[in-house]
């Protein structure tokens, strides 16, 4: 049985932009269940699968046995020295589906969910790196409303800040359901969001600061010229503004060509285009695939191309 059993979003659009066929060799840095993975091994493609969570990699695994995958063990930043190790030099596709997955959202004892009690730890490889726990020993006020703020995008980051270190340091934080307890009493209920848990927003900015998520992805961004080969792609998956900012801009600065003044006549630094923007809209989800998912709603697919 899959322990990860996970739905991917935008399966269908992502094989496509990645142009997966036989002779192709993909990295899947976001293995996670094996879905997208499946997808373009359907398409006669073969990956190169990574995925720092453990038991997305045991899941992975069994899903996929038999097909002509490799998977490894690792986080997507350190994406060019796991093919190294593996010997691959450049692959023609490179993909991440960021954020959290259904499965660990769902399991309390992995600490994401704000439903059900759990640890203090959201961290996506339990083997490396400090629990929530921990951080919150280092993060004084200023630091966790600067997080809340930045990360979570949420209003009511210095009240939820205040309430959260006040506790930490008092009594202390039992579990998970506490933590969102505290988050919710700090926000006025008059400003409660109608569609989404009160807590969501704070939950979300804590977990991307203990997994330092946007570093990884600006990483694998800066990585993706020294792994993608030419006529190649690069794909990435957000669910919100945060990481979507990211990917476009990312993807826009490696297809910059001349950086000149506009004043020169002609061109000096002599800076072509190596890339092009494959999307310049995010592609989203059809009606039909939100109706059967909600979670992709939010979904937002950018790629890009390396030019041959």
């Amino acid at each position: 049985m899959n322990g990860f059993a996970h739905q991917p979003v935008l399966r269908r659009e992502t094989a496509s932009l990645l142009a997966a066929a036989p002779g192709k060799v993909i990295l899947d840095g976001t293995l996670g269940g094996g879905g997208h993975a499946e997808a373009l091994l359907d398409a006669g493609a073969r990956v190169v699968g990574i995925d720092q969570d453990p038991v997305a990699v045991a899941a992975a695994r069994a899903r996929l046995s038999g097909r002509d995958i490799v998977v490894a063990h690792g986080n997507f930043r350190d994406a060019r020295a796991l093919l190294d190790q593996l010997g691959v030099s450049e692959v023609d596709g490179a993909l991440v589906d960021l954020g959290v997955s259904s499965p660990q959202l769902d399991d309390p004892s992995r600490g994401f969910s704000f439903r059900a009690g759990g640890p203090l730890d959201m961290r996506m490889d339990p083997t490396r790196g400090r629990p929530l726990r921990e951080r919150l020993d280092e993060w004084d006020e200023k630091a966790l409303a600067r997080i809340l703020g930045s990360l979570g995008e949420e209003r009511f980051a210095r009240p939820i800040a205040r309430a959260i270190h006040a506790a930490w340091i008092g009594d202390g934080i039992a579990d998970t359901r506490e933590l969102a307890e505290i988050v919710s009493a700090a926000i006025p209920r008059k400003a409660w969001p109608r569609d989404i848990h009160p807590a969501t927003r704070a939950f979300q900015a804590l977990r991307i600061a203990v997994n330092d998520e946007l570093g990884a992805l600006g990483d694998w961004l800066a990585q993706l010229p020294r792994m993608v080969a030419r006529g190649g792609r690069a794909a990435a998956i957000s669910f919100h503004s945060l990481e979507d900012r990211m990917v476009k801009q990312g993807f826009a600065r490696l297809a910059t060509g001349c950086v000149c003044p506009p004043r020169l006549p002609v061109c000096a630094c002599g800076r072509t285009a190596q890339w092009k923007v494959l999307t310049k809209k995010p592609v989203g989800a059809a009606e039909e695939e939100i109706s059967a998912n909600p979670r992709a709603r939010s979904a937002r697919l950018r790629a890009v191309e390396r030019l041959s």
